[in-house]
């Protein structure tokens, strides 16, 4: 991180000639400082001239704020007219600006323990509003870290009622990111579709392998010789949102599930603190279900 406050804007065009001219020359017209710049343009999946849009181009710049003449809602005013000449779906932050990221968790403690530590250590330098949690199980832990915590019931019965309130606690502390840091629940569609690209969860296996429930198990029986974890954006598709980061681990016949449940955990903690932090510095972009990671 730098030590200067900046900016960073992404962007996703279609891809043509002359986009890093156009965006780099409007910053530099501005006296604007570069800090660091990441791109990559997507190639078409066809010959060009079959299709009507060449691929896609995306970007992510930083920019050191005090090297601009004017403040962040003058610049989005002024590079609006750039990026609708150019087609781009766009967005700019400030790194003064903390993220808010609400964790949602069910009895599985570590990915909690992990992200409350990197919070505390301001390792992750994020603003924490709430925990919600469908069983009391840790509301002392996380109120002894001053942050409140919501025990939110999930049954057969109550579901519709439960994941309102979910929506409901989540907007009232103008939630940024939604975290499912083991949360066993599977979020309704409408409250995916409410949130895209919005909502990360951790899943203990490498996707696409083993999807939904006991991926450990799934994966012993069929006598694999890596497991791992998948940090993903959530959708209405169950495990199969796009992937922002992904690690594995060696194992052999003499692994019981036990040991493979314990091994996960560790794989799981770290993969999901990447993933938050690529999400959280802007360094993920989605492009259908795939997504670009500029690390």
């Amino acid at each position: 991180m730098h030590p200067h406050r900046f900016y960073t804007l992404t962007a996703s065009c279609p891809d043509r000639s002359g986009i890093i001219a156009r965006v780099a020359g409007f910053i530099a017209e501005h006296r604007g400082w570069i800090l660091e710049s990441s791109y990559h343009a997507d190639a078409a999946v066809e010959p060009v001239e079959t299709r009507a849009e060449a691929g896609r181009y995306t970007m992510r710049i930083e920019i050191r704020a005090d090297s601009l003449p004017f403040h962040l809602a003058e610049f989005r005013e002024r590079f609006r007219p750039i990026a609708e000449e150019l087609g781009m779906v766009w967005k700019i932050s400030d790194s003064a600006v903390k993220k808010r990221v609400v964790l949602l968790v069910s009895k599985q403690e570590h990915c909690l323990y992990d992200l409350l530590a990197r919070w505390q250590s301001k390792e992750l330098d994020i603003e924490i509003p709430c925990v919600i949690s469908n069983h009391d199980t840790f509301r002392g832990f996380v109120e002894w870290h001053g942050i409140p915590f919501h025990h939110v019931p999930v049954s057969a019965d109550n579901k519709a009622a439960a994941f309102a309130e979910i929506t409901r606690l989540f907007e009232e502390v103008r939630g940024d990111t939604m975290v499912l840091a083991r949360y066993m629940q599977i979020l309704p569609p409408e409250l995916c579709a409410a949130y895209p690209g919005q909502i990360i969860n951790i899943h203990h296996s490498f996707l696409p392998s083993f999807v939904g429930a006991r991926p450990y198990h799934q994966a012993y029986q069929r006598g694999v010789k890596l497991i791992g974890a998948t940090c993903h954006y959530v959708t209405g598709d169950l495990d199969q949102g796009p992937i922002i980061e992904q690690d594995v681990i060696r194992i052999d016949h003499s692994d019981s599930v036990d040991d493979m449940v314990r091994y996960g955990k560790d794989i799981e903690k770290a993969v999901l603190a990447r993933g938050l932090r690529y999400h959280l510095e802007d360094r993920v972009l989605i492009h259908g279900n795939k997504t670009i990671v500029f690390r």
